[in-house]
C-alpha cells in the first residue's frame, strides 16, 4: 500500500522495469481477494431468475397492425397487450415489417415478441408519446412524455425475439431539444433540479407538452421479473434503455445501435437490484453500461442503490465509457462485477469509468472488474474522478473505495490511469492486479488518493508495482 497522497504521478514510457515477473506470472492475489468477489457473483446469479410465459400467442395484425411502414398500429399494439395480459399473460407477436407507433405500455405477464425482420418504428411527434407517465430524468422524479417501450409497477414483463425497436431520433427531430436556439431542454433541466432541490412533490413536477425533457427509448419504472433478449435498440432521445428502481432484470443478446445521438447512454440500470447484462454488443454517443442512483437531493431522498448486478461478455465499440458508474450517484453504487468484456474503437473515450462529485453524494464500492481486453481506448483507460463536471465543492462528496481491476489489458490508449479525489475527500483502496497497458502516450495523473496498490501492472513494458 502507499501512502496517502496529495499529487503522485506514475512515469510511463521513460522508466525503467523492475525485475522479475510478467503480467499474467509471478504471484497471485491472496484466495480471500479471489474467491470473495467469486462467491457474491454466484449469488446474484442464483437469485436473478428471468421471467417464464405462459404459451399463449398473440399476433398484432389480428388486432388491426399492418407492417407497411404507414398505419400508425398504436392502438393495435395497445389492444393485443391488454388482451393478452387480461387472459393470464403469454406472448404478443410482432412479426416482420414495418410498424409505426407511439407508445407501447407492457402489463404484467406479457412477453413483446418481435419476430425477424420485425421493426417497432417509433412516431416523431411528441404527442405520441402523452399523457405524461411517472418516470426518472437523469436521476431526478417527475411526469414527462413517456417512453416508448414503458412499465410501471408490473412484473413478468419481457422484450425479445431478434426484431428492431427503432427510435427514429436525429439531428430534426429529440436530438435538437440539446442545445443550440429555444426550445431546448436547458430551461426545464434548470426548472426540474430547483424543483427538487426545494422539495417540491414528485406529482407537481409536470412536465410534457410545451416542455423539452426528452424520453427514454425503453424505460422499466419499479418493475420486477424484467427480460430483455435478442432485441436491438436504435437511435433514441436519450439513453436507450433505462430500468428504474427495478428487481431482477435480465439483458442479453441485446444490440445498442446508437452512436450519434447525445446522452445516448446504451444500457442505464438505475437503483436496481440483481441485474445480469451479458453478450450484448453497444455503440452509444454517450456511456454504453452506466449504473446510476438518483442525482443530488432528490437521489438522496429516494436512496436507494444501484446494487448486485453482473457484466460479462460484452462488446463495447462507440462510448464515452465501456462500463461506467455514475455520474447520478446519490443513492450509491456497490457490488458489481464486470467479467470478460471485450472493448475497442477510436470513438470510446475510457474502458471503465466512474464519476461524481460533491453536489452528487454516494457510496460507490466494491466494484470488481476481471479479464476485460481494449483494444484502443481514446482518452484513460480508467478513469475514476470526483470532480465530474468540473464540481469540487458541495455538501455531499462521494464516499469511492474498494475498486478492483484484474487481468485487464489494454493495447492503446493515451493514458492508463485517470484517478482524482478531492483534497478532503480521497479515492481509497483502488487495486490493479495483473494488468498490461500497451502504446500509452501520456503519463498517469493521480492526485488525491489512499491506498492505491498496483500488482504486476506493466506501462509500455515497463513494471510499476508498488
Amino acid at each position: 500500500m502507499t501512502a496517502p497522497v496529495s499529487r503522485r504521478t506514475v512515469l510511463l514510457a521513460g522508466g525503467a522495469a523492475l525485475a522479475g515477473g510478467s503480467l499474467l506470472g509471478g504471484g497471485t492475489a491472496p484466495a480471500a481477494a479471489e474467491t470473495a468477489p467469486d462467491a457474491q457473483v454466484v449469488a446474484i446469479l442464483q437469485r436473478i431468475c428471468p421471467p417464464r410465459f405462459p404459451d399463449r400467442w398473440y399476433d398484432v395484425t389480428d388486432f388491426g397492425a399492418v407492417g407497411d411502414d404507414a398505419t400508425d398500429c398504436t392502438a393495435a399494439l395497445r389492444a393485443a397487450i391488454e388482451t393478452c395480459h387480461r387472459r393470464g399473460g403469454g406472448h404478443v407477436v410482432v412479426p416482420a415489417g414495418d410498424y409505426r407507433t407511439g407508445a407501447v405500455h407492457l402489463l404484467s405477464r406479457v412477453d413483446l415478441h418481435l419476430e425477424a425482420g420485425a421493426r417497432l418504428a417509433f412516431s416523431q411527434d411528441p404527442a405520441a408519446y402523452l399523457p405524461v407517465v411517472a418516470t426518472r430524468y437523469e436521476g431526478t422524479e417527475c411526469y414527462n412524455y413517456s417512453a416508448f417501450v414503458y412499465a410501471y409497477g408490473q412484473r413478468d414483463i419481457a422484450v425479445t425475439g431478434q426484431g428492431v425497436l427503432d427510435g427514429r431520433a436525429d439531428a430534426t427531430h429529440w436530438w435538437d431539444w440539446t442545445g443550440g436556439p429555444p426550445p431546448n431542454e436547458g430551461p426545464d433541466k434548470t426548472l426540474l433540479i430547483q424543483m427538487a432541490a426545494a422539495g417540491v412533490p414528485v406529482e407537481e413536477r409536470v412536465f410534457g407538452a410545451g416542455h423539452n425533457l426528452r424520453p427514454n427509448l425503453l424505460q422499466f419504472n419499479r418493475c420486477e421479473n424484467v427480460l430483455l433478449d435478442g432485441i436491438t435498440v436504435k437511435d433514441s432521445p436519450i439513453w436507450n434503455i433505462h430500468p428504474v428502481l427495478c428487481r431482477n432484470v435480465t439483458i442479453r443478446g441485446v444490440t445498442v445501435d446508437s452512436p450519434d445521438g447525445p446522452n445516448n447512454d446504451g444500457i442505464d440500470p438505475e437503483s436496481c437490484t440483481d441485474v445480469l447484462i451479458e453478450n450484448c454488443t453497444i455503440s452509444t454517443g454517450d456511456d454504453c453500461i452506466a449504473f446510476k442512483s438518483g442525482k443530488d437531493a432528490d437521489g438522496r431522498r429516494v436512496n436507494v442503490p444501484a446494487r448486485y448486478a453482473v457484466v460479462r461478455n460484452c462488446e463495447m465499440a462507440d462510448g464515452n465509457g465501456g462500463v461506467t458508474a455514475g455520474s447520478e450517484t446519490s443513492g450509491g453504487v456497490m457490488d458489481i462485477f464486470v467479467r470478460d468484456c471485450r472493448m475497442s474503437s477510436p470513438h470510446l473515450e475510457r474502458a471503465i469509468r466512474i464519476k461524481s462529485n460533491p453536489a452528487r453524494g454516494g457510496t460507490i464500492t466494491n466494484i470488481d472488474v476481471r479479464r476485460v481486453t481494449v483494444g484502443q481506448a481514446a482518452d484513460s483507460a480508467i478513469e475514476i474522478v470526483l470532480n465530474y463536471a468540473n464540481v469540487t465543492t458541495g455538501a455531499y462528496p462521494p464516499d469511492v473505495h474498494g475498486i478492483t481491476i484484474s487481468q485487464l489489458t489494454v493495447a492503446s490508449a493515451p493514458r492508463a490511469l485517470n484517478l482524482l479525489g478531492l483534497t478532503d475527500d480521497p479515492l481509497r483502496d483502488i487495486q490493479l492486479h495483473q494488468c498490461r497497458f500497451d502504446a500509452i502516450t501520456e503519463d498517469n495523473v493521480i492526485e488525491n488518493v489512499e491506498g492505491l496498490r498496483l500488482d504486476q501492472v506493466w506501462i509500455n513494458g515497463a513494471r510499476v508495482d508498488n
